[in-house]
């Protein structure tokens, strides 16, 4: 038996979402169809609508908002140090800590010659720019240990290394819990690079 065409788009629709395969798809419109009641849907929809018109990304930091600057950006209070991320979502993990009151910058990228993203392509002018311009005394990275996150590192100590700011680098390690036998080299090499006096 052939679904409907209005059952396939929404199949279709849901496989574009990371990690959704075929079968998870095909589960989560049928969930929608038969279980949802008609109002949850449309309050779905309306929903999404609202998401897609309404956020955006901030003019300061890049982070998604839906306004024109952010709270964080806004937030006076905020210490004139500057933690450097590649997503918005990096900026969620970071708030839910509640450990860090400094601002961020979301670089929405990192440089990686392979897949044609340079320097240009990411937000590091605008990362020069507000150190200059909000006199920032400390740029901490927080880009991913990969080797596009480690080149876009050593291309923003070396943008700036001759401003009068301390650049650091956040410690990668073995997780809470975790058996040192699993882990792998790189992981183990971050943990050493990463240790501190106790």
């Amino acid at each position: 038996m052939k679904y409907p065409e209005s059952f396939d788009q929404l199949v279709q629709y849901f496989e574009m979402y990371p990690g959704i395969g075929p079968k998870t798809a095909e589960r989560l419109a049928m969930f929608t169809i038969t279980k949802l009641d008609k109002e949850k849907v449309r309050l779905f929809a309306q929903a999404l609508n609202q998401a897609i018109s309404k956020i955006k990304t901030c003019h300061i930091c890049g982070t998604i908002t839906d306004q024109e600057i952010c709270d964080i950006c806004l937030d006076e209070t905020r210490e004139p140090s500057l933690l450097v991320v590649e997503q918005s979502k990096d900026v969620i993990a970071f708030e839910k800590l509640n450990h860090f009151n400094g601002k961020y910058h979301v670089l929405a990228g990192t440089i990686s010659p392979i897949n044609g993203i340079g320097p240009e392509d990411i937000q590091l002018s605008s990362l020069l720019k507000r150190i200059e311009e909000e006199k920032i005394k400390e740029v901490i990275l927080a880009l991913p240990s990969t080797i596009p996150g480690e080149m876009t590192s050593l291309y923003i100590q070396k943008m700036v290394e001759k401003m009068e700011v301390s650049v650091y680098r956040i410690g990668y390690g073995l997780p809470v819990g975790a058996d040192i036998e699993y882990a792998d080299e790189i992981t183990l090499k971050k943990a050493l690079e990463g240790k501190k006096k106790l």
